[in-house]
């Protein structure tokens, strides 16, 4: 199941997480965000164990999504041992998720 995290919590569960972390930048009112969140929630269930996926709202936390310079949403950002290795912004396919996740297992 993805997890909700917070400016604060950002550190501890990404920048010093050991493997791949998927962070999906999002807010309430983003209709393609609202899409991506079932997307996410089945990518986790199969691969779950190659990747940990979190869910930050940008309304709610806006200090990491500043230092990051996100400008659109949906942004999934793709970090590995605590170093963002890509970005992919806006709404796309499971297969294309998962197959952007693998390249860098």
């Amino acid at each position: 199941m993805t997890q909700p995290i917070t400016d604060s919590q950002f550190g501890e569960n990404v920048l010093n997480a050991k493997g791949l972390v998927l962070v999906d930048f999002w807010a309430e009112w983003c209709g393609p965000c609202r899409q991506l969140g079932p997307i996410l929630e089945a990518i986790d269930n199969e691969i779950g164990n190659d990747v940990k996926i979190y869910k930050m709202n940008v309304d709610d936390s806006p200090e990491i999504a500043g230092q990051l310079g996100i400008r659109s949403i949906p942004a999934m950002y793709l970090f590995k041992d605590g170093k963002q290795v890509d970005v992919k912004v806006g709404l796309t396919t499971q297969s294309n998720i998962q197959d952007w996740i693998q390249s860098y297992k």
